[in-house]
């Protein structure tokens, strides 16, 4: 299994969900050997044996480097503007500047790279260099495994890699599209041609939503005979309840993730800007970071709300969970989310949700109140009610909690096996 990042060092879901699916792999008796890129050691390896790519030497034939550097086209970043230079000569520049990419993928055989295993400024690079360690890790390892599953963009070169080497079956897992990241007319067309060419070469495709997989069929052009989906689910093991001790007297509504425009925070404010005008004693607050957060302080200033709002910054691990104890209801009003586990973890808490039925979770939750992302109306009815009928919060969060607590990880991992053993031969 190829993944990007493992608890506890982990910067989004990502790292969290591969976490569940390995426990739950081992439950449904599924050995897995886990590769990612800069493992810090202190990891949780009861249900996985992770091996870090960091200290791995590359050690492959030259035939996959050309092909790699052939296919991965942005390892090297350059102008290729030169003043006064005929057609002729640009052809030559170009040709030999990718001569010399592939001599300086070359000198890195038999030496190891330090990933950084982030998100930073040369991840194309490092998703390039991944796929070369990932093939030398599935040919020392090939007589241990039987299928190669690779979760996200960033490990699917890495997949395909390794399936070129071994010939063992490829499924990849995705969690999230170009899609989602953005705009149908603002997407990035090198992370959309990684995604299509690892969906392509996968003999099975995961989707964590039905949404997502009917992205994949009609954006895409995958086959539906192959693309299955497995919702996913929530880890709840080892959480004590947290007791918190509350500053205000007033009601708490939270938005938490990144505020971006998939996350819809736009919305959220102006829902707010409603339910404050039929009642004062609410507070909201966002919780995250992301790019429009200097535009959503800025909006809020505008509607006068700015005493009635907070803003929290990025939180992490136990932050999370006090803030789910702090708040009374819990609203994610995103444009496009594959699934959305953040709405779980909230009635887990025992706090109501309201999500937008733009989300994969709207498919697999009962007891969650379900709104379009763009109705600021019906999502302000949905928390003014909410904060105003103790009955009907009562109601949500008792079957709510219940309901999500029969959402697994061991009954997905359990789907995960059938996928598995349907494309092994």
């Amino acid at each position: 299994m190829f993944g990007w990042e493992f608890p506890p060092h982990i910067a989004g879901g990502l790292g969290t969900a591969c976490y569940g699916i390995v426990k739950g792999l081992a439950y449904n008796g599924v050995q897995t050997i886990f590769v990612m890129p800069s493992a810090s050691g202190d990891e949780d390896q009861s249900a996985a044996r992770i091996i870090n790519a960091s200290d791995v030497a590359v050690d492959l034939r030259q035939k996959l480097t050309v092909d790699f550097v052939d296919k991965v086209q942005f390892i090297t970043v350059g102008s290729n503007m030169v003043p006064y230079c005929d057609p002729d000569d640009f052809e030559n520049l170009v040709e030999g500047e990718r001569r010399r990419s592939e001599n300086e993928f070359r000198i890195n055989y038999g030496q190891k790279y330090k990933f950084s295993g982030k998100y930073g400024a040369n991840l194309m690079e490092e998703v390039a260099r991944y796929a070369l360690v990932g093939a030398t890790i599935a040919r020392q390892h090939k007589d241990e495994f039987d299928v190669i599953h690779a979760h996200d963009w960033l490990t699917y070169y890495a997949g395909m890699a390794a399936k070129q080497v071994t010939g063992k079956p490829l499924v990849i897992h995705v969690h999230a599209t170009s899609f989602d990241r953005g705009s149908a007319d603002n997407i990035d067309t090198r992370v959309f041609a990684i995604e299509r060419n690892g969906m392509v070469a996968a003999d099975r495709v995961i989707t964590v939503s039905d949404l997502t997989r009917n992205i994949v069929i009609t954006k895409y052009g995958i086959d539906p005979s192959k693309v299955v989906t497995v919702h996913n689910a929530v880890d709840f093991s080892g959480r004590d309840e947290l007791v918190v001790e509350r500053g205000v007297k007033d009601k708490v509504v939270t938005f938490l993730g990144r505020i971006t425009f998939q996350k819809g925070p736009e919305y959220f404010i102006e829902a707010a800007a409603k339910v404050l005008k039929r009642t004062q004693g609410v507070r909201f607050v966002m919780a995250g970071s992301g790019d429009m957060m200097n535009r959503a302080i800025r909006h809020v200033a505008r509607l006068g709300i700015s005493d009635r709002f907070h803003f929290t910054g990025f939180l992490r691990g136990a932050d999370v969970q006090k803030m789910f104890a702090l708040s009374d209801v819990y609203v994610m009003p995103s444009v496009s989310e594959p699934f959305g586990i953040s709405p779980l973890e909230a009635m887990r808490t025992g706090v109501p949700s309201v999500i937008s039925k733009q989300s994969g979770a709207a498919e697999v939750l009962r007891y969650a109140f379900k709104i379009d992302f763009w109705d600021v109306d019906a999502m302000a009815d949905e928390i003014y009610g909410l904060l105003t009928y103790p009955a009907l919060a009562k109601f949500a969060a008792r079957e709510g909690y219940d309901e999500v607590n029969t959402l697994k990880w061991n009954n997905a991992a359990a789907k995960m096996k059938q996928v598995y053993e349907s494309v092994v031969k």
